[in-house]
């Protein structure tokens, strides 16, 4: 395997570029997908390439799990200082798993205490709080229930919770009274539209998507951010798209985020979340980015794009080649 057991881990480097520009050059729904799909492929080739070093790196060590005759041969040489090496993954492995397992923990009992504070109130795609906080957020594929407002309050009761039929299943938007006062007919109209494209895009899965991927190797938080921004921004163009009113939507994102509270996790899209919303508001009073599905070669974004992609797929061939190699050599030297 020698070095290359090594690139998986390093080579996320190569994305931190085009996270930078595809917020500035591609259109959001775009670098929504690119950088997700970046993630994606750059965690899994990190995590294989850990779970290999710990292979190579204990096999000599007393209590390992594999056969005794695997450690005779050239198991122990095919990767740099691998005891060293070995000890460590074994670390960042067990550091990476207990992460997963407490995001998927925090993601499973906030959709779960969603869903039981929902119980009662009548399907519906809005649902308007009776709340003095303000905040706005699509939340994904929950079954009807009553009101939400024990999930922010800690379990006290809801108060004149109601509920508006729009139509349209897989998921709810759930505005408060409070954030709804802040804004005129044009601007919720605007609010609306954002949350449905937050949940006709299924934005939710590309957010916690990036979150696990940035848990599995750190280098690869510029693209959980990068992709944050870009769902934002993509139901921002889609709301501008359906009003007409760009300046409309850029004012209620204005003028929610000097009330808003956020959202109640980090996968949930909101309307007005805290981050770089002067950037936002600025992208919507320009026009409409172009949705060119790939950037031109020579220009930055195109090559900063070229060389993530070249980085993904140098990820997947050492991730391959370092699997193939380990599985050859401990082959020869017992059976599987």
């Amino acid at each position: 395997m020698g070095v290359f057991v090594l690139l998986p881990l390093l080579l996320p480097l190569t994305a931190v570029p085009i996270a930078r520009l595809a917020e500035r050059h591609l259109h959001p729904r775009v670098a929504t997908r690119l950088l997700s799909a970046l993630a994606a492929v750059l965690a899994v080739c990190s995590t294989v390439c850990l779970g290999l070093l710990v292979v190579v790196g204990t096999v000599q060590l007393p209590g390992h799990p594999l056969p005794d005759a695997w450690a005779d041969r050239e198991a122990p040489t095919t990767a740099p200082y691998e005891e060293a090496a070995g000890k460590g993954a074994v670390v960042a492995l067990l550091a990476v798993a207990v992460s997963w397992s407490t995001s998927a923990r925090r993601h499973r009992r906030v959709r779960r205490r969603a869903e039981d504070a929902l119980a009662g109130v009548p399907d519906g795609e809005l649902t308007v709080l009776t709340d003095e906080a303000a905040y706005a957020y699509a939340l994904p594929g929950v079954r009807s229930g009553s009101a939400l407002r024990a999930w922010f309050t800690g379990g006290r009761p809801a108060r004149d919770g109601m509920s508006v039929r729009e139509g349209m299943s897989g998921g709810r938007i759930v505005v408060s009274t409070a954030m709804l006062a802040s804004l005129d007919a044009d601007e919720r109209a605007a609010l609306v539209a954002h949350e449905r494209a937050h949940l006709a895009g299924h934005h939710h899965r590309y957010l916690l998507l990036v979150r696990l991927a940035a848990r599995a190797n750190p280098l690869l938080m510029p693209l959980r951010s990068a992709v944050a921004y870009a769902t934002e921004r993509w139901a921002d163009e889609e709301a501008a798209r359906v009003t007409g009113e760009r300046r409309v939507v850029a004012r209620a994102i204005g003028k929610a985020a000097l009330v808003s509270r956020g959202t109640p996790t980090p996968t949930l899209a909101g309307f007005a979340a805290p981050g770089p919303v002067p950037r936002r508001v600025a992208a919507l009073l320009e026009p409409a980015p172009s949705a060119v599905r790939w950037p031109p070669v020579f220009t930055a974004v195109g090559l900063a794009a070229w060389a993530a992609a070249a980085g993904t797929l140098g990820s997947a061939l050492s991730s391959a080649n370092a699997t193939l190699t380990l599985f050859l050599v401990l082959k020869t030297a017992g059976p599987l």
